[in-house]
């Protein structure tokens, strides 16, 4: 199993399948975008359904999330899903996507074996949700989250950074607008890694901000236990989701209440690198043993290798914390 110094398991798979994105939002990457990945680089289709296998047959990984850059606009997306969807044992599976391009392609995934997505989307107002992505596809997203009820990929979940007088105003509304549709709204830090280097802690709306604006919603402790997943829940009295269970929100607050201890992730980045922390400052390459032919079991060592360096937490509050040199958009969520 991958297991680090710690003691820590690493039982959740983050692929990133591609660095690219059809939006521009301003807190990951600049108006003209990034130089991308040279498609050589990236790993194919085959190489990735091979080190999904390694992670699950070998390496004790139960959950792959697909993730980008845009995961859906990687043309091969359907089929990798299927691939790991006949894996035994089977994992469970889930993309990080923006939502453009969900409506027509949510059923697709869903027989294909998806079990659920997560969609971002920071705002209602599409003028501001042009001005924070510099694209007009709100519609896009809306029409990708109906979908993914229709399809069955439940439960839906809505991620949301709040940001200092740009959308700070929303939380309420972001979650009166989950409670109506049945989906489950998770707020999210902002984190350090935007391309251009520009997060500013003094700026970040934290944990606390966001919970004290939802205190009219009454909000009780979730008795399910956290795990090891990201996210403290609580339960909104009265409501439900679109399948029927307690309704319930979460944040996600990877800066002030950080959960490296908890930590139970891998990422593979879109060009073959494990990553044993989002905010690793190495990463050790899989893509060249792949592509040397080397057999299954080295793989797996050398993955086992990269996660026993893994690092006791982030240190973002370290005075010599320093950013990664991927943006989000090239890590993967």
């Amino acid at each position: 199993m991958l297991v680090d110094r710690f003691g820590r398991v690493a039982t959740d798979l983050r692929v990133s399948l591609t660095d690219r994105c059809n939006l521009r939002c301003t807190y990951c990457m600049p108006a003209e975008g990034l130089a991308w990945m040279p498609q050589p680089e990236q790993l194919t289709d085959a190489e990735v359904n091979r080190l999904v296998r390694i992670a699950v047959e070998q390496l004790g990984v139960t959950e792959v999330r697909f993730t980008g850059g845009e995961p859906l606009i990687r043309r091969g997306l359907v089929g990798i899903v299927a691939e790991a969807a006949r894996l035994s044992p089977r994992p469970r599976l889930s993309v990080t996507t923006n939502g453009i391009g969900l409506d027509r392609l949510a059923l697709p995934l869903r027989e294909a074996g998806l079990d659920r997505v997560n969609v971002s989307l920071d705002t209602l107002d599409p003028g501001r949700f042009h001005t924070l992505t510099r694209r007009d596809r709100h519609a896009d997203v809306l029409a990708g989250l109906r979908a993914s009820v229709a399809a069955g990929l439940t439960p839906v979940k809505i991620n949301t950074v709040l940001m200092r007088g740009v959308n700070d105003d929303e939380a309420a509304a972001l979650l009166r607008f989950a409670l109506d549709h049945g989906y489950q709204l998770r707020f999210i830090e902002q984190m350090p890694l935007d391309a251009q280097h520009q997060w500013d802690r003094h700026e970040m709306v934290t944990a606390s901000e966001i919970l004290a604006a939802l205190e009219p919603f009454d909000l009780q402790p979730d008795d399910v236990s956290r795990g090891t997943a990201p996210a403290e829940t609580w339960l909104v009295p009265g409501h439900v989701d679109a399948a029927g269970r307690p309704a319930r929100v979460g944040v996600i607050a990877s800066v002030t209440r950080p959960f490296c201890g908890d930590c139970d992730r891998t990422r593979l980045t879109a060009d073959g690198q494990v990553r044993n922390c989002l905010f690793a400052t190495e990463e050790s390459d899989l893509r060249k043993l792949v592509r040397d032919d080397a057999p299954d079991t080295d793989i797996a060592e050398a993955w086992r290798g990269a996660m026993r360096g893994k690092r006791a937490g982030h240190g973002i509050d370290d005075p010599t914390f320093l950013q990664p040199a991927r943006p989000m958009s090239a890590i993967g969520g």
